[in-house]
C-alpha cells in the first residue's frame, strides 16, 4: 500500500539524501580547496609586492585594494575552471583545482613582476599611494587576464 505522498508523486525518490549529502560534501571541499587558493595567492601577492598589502588594504588604501581584488577575482576564474572541467569526479577535480591554482599563482606573480619591469611601473609607490592611481588599473588588468589565461588553459 502507497503512503498518501507517495500516491500524489511527492515521496523522495531512493537514494535522494545520499544524493544531497554527496553534493554538500562536494560543495563545503570545493569552496576549502577555493578558499585556501584565495590565500595562498593573496600571501604570494603580499610578499612578492613592495610593501605590506594586507596592512594597505586594512588602511584603505585604494591601489592596493584594487590590486587585491583583482587578484582574488583571477584566482575565482581559476578554481571555477578547475572545478567545472573536473567533470563530477571529485578527489581529480580538487587535485586539479589545487594544482591548477597553485600554478596560476605562480603564474601570475611572475607576469605582474615582468608587466612590472616592462611598463616601468612603479608598484610599491602605486600601491602604497594614499589617492587612487590609474596604473593600478594596469596591474589589476594584468591578474585578471592571466588568471583568464590560465583558467581557459585548464579547460
Amino acid at each position: 500500500m502507497y503512503s498518501h505522498a507517495a500516491q500524489h508523486g511527492l515521496a523522495l525518490q531512493e537514494g535522494f539524501a545520499g544524493f544531497i549529502g554527496r553534493g554538500v560534501g562536494a560543495i563545503v571541499l570545493y569552496a576549502l580547496v577555493g578558499l585556501f587558493l584565495m590565500l595562498v595567492g593573496f600571501y604570494a601577492i603580499d610578499l612578492t609586492t613592495p610593501g605590506r598589502l594586507g596592512q594597505l588594504v586594512r588602511e584603505g588604501r585604494p591601489n592596493a585594494v584594487v590590486v587585491t581584488s583583482a587578484g582574488l577575482v583571477s584566482m575565482a576564474f581559476i578554481v571555477v575552471v578547475a572545478i567545472f572541467n573536473a567533470g563530477g569526479r571529485l578527489f581529480e577535480g580538487l587535485l586539479s583545482a589545487l594544482i591548477f591554482g597553485l600554478v596560476g599563482v605562480i603564474v601570475q606573480v611572475l607576469a605582474v613582476r615582468l608587466l612590472e619591469w616592462v611598463t616601468r611601473i612603479e608598484v610599491r609607490a602605486v600601491i602604497r599611494a594614499e589617492h587612487y592611481a590609474p596604473a593600478s588599473l594596469v596591474v589589476a588588468a594584468a591578474h585578471v587576464a592571466l588568471g583568464l589565461v590560465v583558467a581557459v588553459a585548464i579547460s
